[in-house]
């Protein structure tokens, strides 16, 4: 497997383990101009945008480390054309996740990171 396809099976294992606890899976790879959100799904009146992160092992450091303030900031752009395409207030509850995926684990971070987009 090259790591397209690896990232994509990782996504996937996300994806069933949030259904398997209770969220919505809404979108999966979701693209736009301003950036890609891996997985957005809805839990307890919060819309989440997750970014998933597997590491074979820790060697370079932890899976959330390497999500830097671009990464961040692209993120949170998707974001905001997520909601405003789907009709959503900006005042909607939202979050920003990150799945930390191992050989064996699945960890969710919650509010992993805030909103630090370029625009509203």
């Amino acid at each position: 497997m090259n790591t397209r396809e690896i990232g994509m099976a990782q996504e996937q294992r996300v994806a069933d383990w949030m259904r398997q606890h209770g969220f919505i899976v809404l979108e999966q790879n979701f693209r736009c101009s301003f950036g890609e959100i891996d997985l957005i799904a809805k839990k307890d009146g919060y819309l989440i945008f997750v970014e998933v992160k597997y590491r074979s092992n820790e060697q370079f450091g932890a899976p959330c480390e390497a999500i830097d303030w671009r990464k961040r900031q692209r993120i949170s752009n998707a974001a905001v054309f997520y909601l405003k395409r789907c009709g959503y207030s900006m005042g909607y509850p939202c979050r920003f996740d990150v799945a930390e995926v191992s050989l064996h684990n699945i960890h969710v971070v919650e509010n992993a990171f805030d909103y630090c987009g370029s625009f509203h």
